[in-house]
């Protein structure tokens, strides 16, 4: 039953993207009808565009506003600029940079391991293993690599790659890759209006040293999962310790060595929220942001 529907009939609800997908993603705009029938008009905004009023909208919702990555501080600084934006303006400014996974390491969450480099910082890599190698701030598996550092030709890759995210000023994390991806693979698990949704199984992604990536993400192999009660347990915990009210949330798992899970990224800027895989989960985001909206 959908409340309040005279009261939401002029409804203007934004929702955010980039210029590169300025029709949105497919999956995002399964959210448009059930939001129509709602009597709330959503449409797709470009984050940039210096045209938009933001104040004509009730509503702004993040959703692919993928090329933030290399302007992160104009991003944040207009994410703070929009009167109602969801997930909110602190959010944003707490997830864009993966040293969150450090305060909630500290808050006892599971999460892999992570080694910091600074800009300029010198770094002794491990000399076996294989190891993941990315920047703090990034989106799509961007910038990120697989290396084998027992192999002589990848270490000097691997070497290159920390080189290179240093010079352009980013920090560089350096975190060891684990098995279980490959076989088991990653399990994301989204959450609308504060409600566990639905999970999906994505695939590996990293084969082998970063080549570059065209476009603004890695393809990834997608499967509908149901997610263990460990895992929920997990997830739980996770949304536990972040912050903010929360329309949405994408917390990514992987078993660790020894099969429990642990984080591996909590996705509350713009994730791809996967709402083709599971019935109902179109409806159920229209649903939460409809809650959401001012009254």
């Amino acid at each position: 039953m959908i409340a309040n529907h005279a009261t939401r009939a002029k409804a203007r609800v934004a929702l955010i993207t980039c210029r590169d997908l300025a029709d949105l993603e497919d999956d995002d705009r399964l959210v448009i009808a059930p939001l129509n029938a709602r009597g709330v008009a959503a449409e797709p905004v470009v984050w940039d565009d210096p045209t938009v009023d933001w104040a004509l909208y009730d509503l702004a919702v993040l959703r692919s506003p993928w090329d933030y990555a290399r302007r992160r501080d104009e991003f944040v600084r207009w994410a703070a600029s929009v009167p109602a934006l969801a997930n909110p303006a602190a959010v944003v400014e707490w997830n864009t940079d993966k040293r969150y996974l450090a305060s909630l390491a500290a808050a006892g969450v599971p999460v892999v391991p992570t080694t910091w480099v600074e800009p300029g910082e010198q770094v002794d890599l491990p000399t076996s293993g294989e190891w993941v190698i990315k920047p703090a701030i990034s989106a799509g598996s961007v910038d990120t690599g697989r290396y084998d550092l027992s192999d002589p030709a990848h270490r000097p890759l691997a070497s290159a790659h920390v080189a290179r995210l240093s010079s352009a000023g980013r920090v560089t994390m350096l975190q060891p890759f684990l098995p279980a991806v490959d076989s088991y693979g990653e399990t994301a698990m989204i959450y609308l209006g504060g409600r566990f949704s639905h999970a999906i199984r994505k695939g590996p992604m990293l084969d082998g040293p970063d080549l570059g990536v065209e476009g603004l993400y890695k393809e990834e192999v997608i499967t509908a999962r149901t997610p263990t009660v460990t895992e929920h347990a997990v997830a739980d915990a996770v949304l536990a310790a972040a912050p903010g009210d929360l329309l949405y949330a994408r917390v990514d798992l992987i078993p660790g060595p020894d099969g429990s899970p642990i984080l591996v990224e909590l996705e509350l800027t713009e994730p791809s929220l996967f709402l083709a895989y599971a019935d109902g989960a179109a409806d159920r985001l229209a649903a939460a942001i409809t809650r959401a909206l001012p009254t």
